[in-house]
């Protein structure tokens, strides 16, 4: 198989895991426990098809544009495409189109149950990573953005985006990081730490 990378780069998207379905030979990887990429593998464990999933009208078209993409091998026909692993798509775009089926199969589960996946607050706070996580707060999601050391009000950029503009996260608005994200400054952080925790967190929500 050309796509050499491929293992790498799925399993460092956030929260996905990979497991041998048995009865298919089928390397499959998933998002919540539902899959949104497969390597199929043949008696000898070779690669002969990469499955993944796309909008119907954008897989009709690239199929159009490549012998090397055809209907879901196995799969239903409009929704999933196979790419044959020794073909001639690029690499750039079958990585545009794993992470198109990444974010489809995940953009399938409700908003709270998306940052319950990824871990993640709406802001891009990894809870886990926080040394009050567990002990004196629960976390954004479970808490449904009240601070735990102010349980009456909710967090301003939950308030904005889960409350007033219904997004699972901050990662879909054109104007992240935003006023709101620089006036919830923890007090303890330098102006250099605060950067670079709005910029980690930035990167965990444009995974």
């Amino acid at each position: 198989m050309r796509y050499e990378w491929i293992d790498e780069y799925l399993m460092a998207k956030r929260s996905v895991t990979k497991a041998l379905q048995a009865d298919w030979n089928w390397m499959c990887y998933k998002i919540g426990g539902k899959m949104f990429a497969a390597v199929l593998l043949d008696s000898q464990n070779v690669p002969y098809y990469i499955n993944l999933k796309l909008e119907p009208e954008e897989g009709a078209f690239l199929r159009q544009q490549y012998p090397d993409i055809v209907p879901g091998y196995y799969s239903n026909k409009q929704h999933w495409n196979s790419v044959k692993p020794d073909g001639a798509v690029p690499d750039d775009l079958l990585k545009d189109m794993l992470d198109k089926s990444y974010r489809l199969v995940l953009n399938g589960f409700g908003k709270k149950r998306q940052r319950e996946i990824l871990r993640l607050s709406c802001c891009g706070t990894d809870c886990e990573a926080c040394g009050c996580y567990g002990s004196l707060c629960q976390g954004c999601n479970a808490l449904n953005g009240k601070p735990f050391h102010s349980p009456d009000t909710a967090c301003g950029i939950y308030r904005c985006a889960v409350n007033r503009h219904k997004l699972a996260t901050c990662a879909t608005c054109d104007n992240v990081p935003c006023d709101i994200w620089r006036k919830t400054r923890d007090p303890q952080f330098s102006d250099e730490a605060f950067e670079a925790n709005i910029q980690e967190r930035v990167k965990n929500l444009r995974f």
